[in-house]
């Protein structure tokens, strides 16, 4: 007769007594969470908090309810919460940075396709910023990582009504602050 696999919550819970069933967990989620980190950060930093993601999930193991089938969400949540921490202390190093008087380089770009492109991108992107960040974690969470209403609510611990009034402020947010290049409206009206 098979043996019943344990659920990742199980797991967890074995891993306080057991560290080395945490691995499995690593394992299963470390490529997800990366990737999610990786839209929003550069790779170097999107590798770094992916990993601190994990030693701080191991370190508070104890705290995650067995009950739960899955820990995605929950590591959804501490790469949340990394990623707030790195964007405060990048702000700070910007801020120091602007002071000094030193420009940064901007990219050339070689086909007016690219160009116009890399405006809506830029647009998006714009909007986005402006976001208070906890609709804009709701946002990502939803729209880039396809998390379900409940996952984003367990993964940003909140009601799932105040999810969905997050999404649905940072959806209308968004659509007022994109203005796409005139050559880009024009071209998808053909």
């Amino acid at each position: 007769m098979r043996e019943r696999s344990l659920t990742e919550g199980e797991l967890l819970e074995a891993s306080v007594a057991e560290p080395e069933k945490f691995a499995p967990i690593f394992r299963r989620h470390f490529d997800v969470i990366f990737r999610y980190l990786a839209k929003r950060v550069d790779p170097t930093t999107a590798e770094d908090l992916a990993a601190e993601t994990f030693v701080q999930a191991f370190a508070h193991r104890s705290r995650f309810d067995p009950s739960r089938e899955s820990a995605l969400p929950w590591l959804y949540g501490i790469a949340t919460n990394l990623l707030r921490h790195h964007r405060r202390r990048e702000r700070v190093r910007l801020t120091a940075l602007t002071r000094t008087g030193i420009r940064l380089r901007e990219p050339t770009i070689d086909s007016e396709r690219a160009e116009e492109l890399t405006a809506v991108i830029v647009s998006v992107l714009n909007a986005m910023e402006t976001l208070e960040p906890s609709d804009r974690d709701v946002l990502v969470l939803h729209a880039w990582e396809d998390l379900s209403y409940s996952q984003v609510a367990e993964a940003l611990e909140i009601p799932i009504g105040t999810v969905r009034s997050r999404l649905h402020r940072a959806r209308a947010l968004i659509r007022e602050r994109i203005d796409p290049p005139e050559a880009m409206t024009n071209r998808a009206s053909r």
